[in-house]
């Protein structure tokens, strides 16, 4: 694919007391069409995609980095809290050998500044740009745009952020334990998601030159 794809949907990035790290994508609109994919870093590092697709794999370890990728069903499904409110909400994620189940508390400080700023103008890339010096230094290990794989650049434009309350989960047959921050930074191309466990609706745009 050339010239600019957006994936409109949600990331949530949770850590374990495992150490392992693990980010979800919930896209619910994308070239793709609707999908959900993993990225799971564990705590010697080793980090690992799983994908649904051999065309989602492809596009996105051409995006990211990975020590190994992992073609399987990929599903997230959202019970979402009192009057459709994502406050409240479960998660249930399966993915290859991980299965994991978080749920999701009330709205994030930054999740109010967000959403008070103008949609088209959040979901922009000048947006993302502009706010990127802002995330840096707020939130370690977060960028909202910077340089990806294959000589594709990528933007980040979040709406919304929720905190995620609490945690189970096993990944190839190990406990991951209780929730615990995304710390250390994932390793998965120029940014993380930020070190307090939560879920962020987000527009992103990925540009592929060439």
């Amino acid at each position: 694919m050339q010239g600019r794809q957006r994936f409109h949907g949600q990331i949530a990035g949770v850590g374990s007391t495992s150490g392992t790290r693990v980010v979800v994508g919930r896209w619910t609109a994308s070239p793709f069409g609707a999908f959900a994919d993993v990225m799971l870093e564990q705590a010697d590092g080793h980090r690992v995609l799983v994908a649904p697709t051999p065309q989602v794999a492809e596009f996105v370890a051409d995006t990211y980095v990975f020590d190994e990728v992992v073609v399987s069903p990929v599903g997230a499904a959202v019970t979402l809290g009192r009057a459709g409110s994502p406050e409240g909400s479960r998660w249930d994620v399966r993915a290859g050998n991980l299965a994991v189940r978080f749920t999701v508390g009330g709205r994030a400080p930054l999740g109010r500044l967000l959403r008070a700023v103008p949609g088209g103008l959040a979901e922009s890339t000048t947006f993302a740009t502009l706010v990127d010096p802002v995330a840096r230094v707020a939130m370690r290990g977060v960028r909202t745009r910077g340089q990806a794989r294959s000589g594709r650049r990528e933007w980040y434009a979040a709406r919304d952020l929720h905190r995620v309350t609490s945690l189970t989960g096993r990944w190839r047959g190990t406990d991951l334990g209780a929730l615990a921050p995304v710390d250390p930074p994932c390793r998965f191309g120029f940014s993380s998601t930020p070190r307090t466990p939560g879920v962020a609706a987000v527009v992103t745009t990925v540009e592929s030159l060439g």
